[in-house]
């Protein structure tokens, strides 16, 4: 059985998907580019960790929900026959 704890975090992952494709549409990155956009989201965990404002857990979520765009994305790409 999920947790709440489990259950509030993957809800919030979920509502910044939402938010995400709301801005930017479907996006299909290479990996090298979905790379710099997740290291660019740490970062900002970095950031905040070091100013201390609060907001850690919402920049977390957006590192988590980059993460799930990635996995999206290579969902979408066309697999090749004999690889």
């Amino acid at each position: 059985m999920i947790k709440t704890s489990e259950r509030l975090a993957l809800e919030a992952i979920i509502q910044e998907r939402i938010r995400q494709v709301g801005k930017w549409g479907e996006q299909n990155h290479d990996d090298e580019r979905w790379l710099a956009i997740l290291i660019e989201e740490v970062g900002e965990v970095a950031q905040e960790m070091l100013a201390d404002g609060g907001s850690l857990r919402d920049e977390v979520v957006q590192v988590a929900a980059v993460a799930v765009a990635w996995i999206e994305a290579i969902g979408r790409r066309p697999t090749v026959v004999g690889d």
